[in-house]
């Protein structure tokens, strides 16, 4: 006999007023997004039958809907010994409309496309796959959650609001006292009870022993008071106690050192200021100035580097280039799954170099994937559609496909067939331009193309011909007669190399390094080489200022060492501080490495390229990353920083409910090596919401425009290692001075929305 016992079945009054109060709470949360009223928030809240897909056999209906919290999705589950399913709003990374995943390509027919849409989650959880009765049902889906999804992630300062919902058990909108703790739980601030029994009495006027209304926005108001900004807006609110448009310019020119002008400030206040007549009197408020310095212009990234600033017009090899390494693993490089997914999440990333390991299919399809361990394939036609679709979504400059080539002579012809039926005119299959090239085009010149890296049969200038089967070939000194191939040495092995398939690799063709001075007398332009870490590390150790004057004319691509098996990553900064282009990590590896690579490509729009220094791609130029000789290069500063509090910083365990992070914060410069430098603040006891340091450091700079500046934020462990709270990578050219937020961003590099640092930076050119 089953202990269990149902609950005893409500009324029919109990249930018309359970739907109700449930309908009040779900009007409420709407209001909270933005989105009261609103035609797909109800949608969403109705809920519908959808047909999760899991196989060609494995079709089942279930009844997916938004929760009232409007923030959690709900679907039943047919599993007697499993509850019904729920995820959050926040877990989804996107909504895919159409047969995007690997799933509804292998087990929907292709006449399904419009009734089909994905759901993909941060991190490595599974996908949702999904088909609605109709494309109009399935656009619904799409478009309601996309909404919601937007809507959520702007709601940063609505977190308080949101976790007091939380706190108010019974949802009467009042607040007692164990609501109260509770609450200060949420928000990560440990208090004693006296203290908290403090504020309590401070807030009840009404003595009714609960907090509503006005009481509760009192409470609200000395919670989210910031000292730190009164001090600051005090300082130079000189009109009354208010900032006039004279007082904000001061402080923009004393204290954000901007070059700004009266204009500016106008613009500020009008962009800024959240009392409508404090913008008629060009007045900012308190409540405005701390609005300024949430947004962009407050912010620690300059705001003229978020879109394209840098020459797009340059030659391809004087660019960094964001690249990854082994493109389609979604884990280790031993027995983990392979992936379209993985590619589409490197390309939406900005990635523009990714690469594709080939080898023979046995159904005759090339296929991708790790040779000789227990990956997963995936078919190469399939990778190439993937790639098509999403190369250009977040960026219009080229995206390289860098071959590791292991196919027989027909699969390689299909290979050929593949790109250059799928990719089209994007496909780059002949030099731009009529005359044959000296030089790489530009970033700009190339927009929207494709170009294939990998092995050539011939110069570009050279012709291969097929009716020819005595011609000779060449390749790094090499004889070889074929029809359509040429014998080639590649890892002790031999390989025949299809016409086709060298003929559309064009400013990317493969060759072997045998040192410098060969390279420079021997390779044109367009030969480049991949040197494993192990070898790129001793070169640029032991002949850096060479390595620099090889890039300056030729592209380097480096790559992890096989012994990284768990798909670790090396440091990429000593690679390009000696101006390699195409530095490869493994994207799908959240990293110290990865955040700096974010770091790096995070201004000129995000795109994949930025512009290396001038010193590094000037043929005069005598740069070693190793020495402090004088140059161009060497712009000694002083870099100083003022870690003054954090916000609103998330918990770690949230599955206890009394724990509650101990920050501290590290402030790193990677660099060349003078430059490389870390300090940290000490933590501070059980403060995640609003914890205060005021502590300053300072770093000095040698070569400034190969500096990046890392944020570290820690919870504090006396008896095991730190955890990561939340870390932040720039480089130091797109810092901007004065008091400034620093976004927080967590392991993955996806942005936390509420939490955020608040610091005072400064660069003094030395003496």
């Amino acid at each position: 006999m089953s202990c269990l016992h149902k609950p005893p079945k409500r009324t029919k009054s109990e249930e018309l007023a359970l739907q109700e109060h449930m309908r009040k709470v779900a009007q409420e949360n709407g209001k909270r997004l933005g989105l009261e009223g609103d035609e797909d928030l109800e949608f969403l809240l109705t809920g519908g039958e959808l047909v999760k897909i899991r196989s060609r056999t494995w079709k089942k209906n279930r009844f997916y809907k938004l929760q009232e919290d409007c923030k959690t999705l709900w679907h039943e589950s047919k599993k007697t010994f499993m509850r019904d399913q729920t995820f959050t709003i926040d877990d989804i990374e996107s909504v895919r409309k159409g047969r995007q995943s690997e799933g509804l390509k292998k087990h929907t027919d292709p006449n399904m496309e419009e009734l089909c849409f994905s759901i993909f989650f941060k991190g490595r959880k599974k996908n949702l796959d999904l088909m609605a009765a109709s494309g109009d049902e399935a656009s619904r889906w799409v478009r309601a959650l996309e909404k919601i999804i937007n809507n959520m992630r702007n709601l940063n300062r609505h977190w308080i609001i949101n976790c007091m919902r939380k706190a108010d058990k019974n949802a009467d909108n009042q607040m007692n006292l164990k609501e109260l703790k509770h609450f200060l739980r949420q928000i990560n601030v440990e208090v004693d009870d006296t203290y908290a029994e403090e504020i309590f009495k401070k807030c009840d006027t009404s003595n009714s022993g609960s907090l509503e209304g006005a009481e509760i926005k009192h409470f609200y108001d000395l919670l989210t008071h910031r000292e730190e900004i009164d001090v600051i807006y005090k300082q130079y609110a000189l009109a009354e106690g208010q900032m006039s448009a004279r007082d904000l310019l001061n402080f923009l020119l004393n204290e954000q050192r901007e070059e700004a002008t009266p204009e500016d400030a106008y613009t500020l206040i009008e962009k800024y200021e959240v009392d409508e007549i404090g913008k008629v009197q060009k007045q900012m408020t308190k409540d405005g100035f701390l609005m300024y310095l949430h947004h962009d212009d407050g912010s620690i990234l300059n705001p003229a580097h978020k879109p394209v600033y840098q020459d797009m017009s340059q030659p391809l090899n004087h660019y960094y280039i964001s690249s990854s390494h082994n493109t389609y693993l979604m884990e280790d490089q031993v027995k983990g799954p392979s992936s379209t997914e993985a590619y589409i999440r490197a390309l939406m990333k900005s990635c523009r170099c990714v690469e594709l390991d080939c080898w023979d299919g046995d159904s005759g399809e090339p296929v991708i994937y790790h040779g000789y361990t227990m990956t997963s394939k995936v078919r190469f036609k399939d990778v190439i559609q993937a790639i098509k679709e999403y190369a250009f979504k977040t960026s219009d400059y080229p995206v390289i496909l860098s071959l590791e080539n292991h196919c027989s002579v027909e699969q390689q012809k299909l290979m050929a067939h593949h790109m250059i039926s799928i990719l089209g005119d994007a496909l780059l299959t002949r030099p731009l331009g009529n005359t044959m090239p000296t030089n790489f085009p530009s970033p700009e010149e190339l927009k929207g193309k494709f170009i294939i890296k990998g092995k050539r049969l011939n110069k570009l200038n050279d012709t291969v011909s097929e009716e020819d089967e005595a011609a000779d070939v060449k390749e790094n000194g090499q004889k070889a007669k074929s029809k359509v191939c040429e014998i080639l040495d590649c890892k002790k092995t031999k390989m025949k190399l299809a016409k086709q398939l060298s003929d559309i690799v064009i400013y990317c063709k493969s060759v072997h390094f045998h040192g410098f001075e060969h390279a420079r007398d021997n390779q044109d332009f367009y030969e480049m080489s991949s040197f494993k870490e192990s070898k790129a590390f001793s070169l640029a150790d032991t002949s850096a200022t060479a390595f620099i004057h090889h890039n300056m004319d030729k592209l380097s691509r480096i790559y992890p060492a096989g012994s990284r098996t768990n798909s670790s990553n090396y440091n990429p900064v000593p690679m390009w501080n000696v101006g390699c282009q195409i530095v490869a990590l493994n994207f799908q590896t959240p990293s110290k490495e990865m955040h700096l690579n974010q770091g790096r490509f995070l201004p000129n729009g995000f795109c994949g390229y930025v512009l290396k220094p001038e010193f590094q791609r000037s043929p005069s130029s005598q740069f070693d990353p190793g020495s402090l000789i004088k140059g161009p290069w060497l712009k000694r500063q002083t870099f100083h920083v003022m870690v003054i509090s954090a916000q609103q910083l998330p918990k770690l365990n949230k599955d206890k409910a009394k724990s509650i992070v101990d920050p501290l914060v590290r402030v790193e410069i990677h660099g060349v090596p003078a430059d490389n430098a870390s300090k940290e603040t000490h933590y501070i006891d059980n403060n995640g919401f609003n914890p205060m340091w005021n502590e300053n450091f300072s770093f000095n700079i040698y070569v400034p425009e190969l500096a990046l500046v890392r944020f570290v934020v820690e919870d504090y462990d006396s008896t095991s290692q730190n955890d990561l709270i939340g870390q932040y990578c720039l480089p130091l050219t797109s810092v901007q001075k004065g008091y400034r937020h620093v976004p927080l961003l967590t392991k993955r590099g996806d942005v936390i929305c509420s939490a955020g640092l608040f610091v005072h930076l400064m660069l003094i050119d030395a003496e």
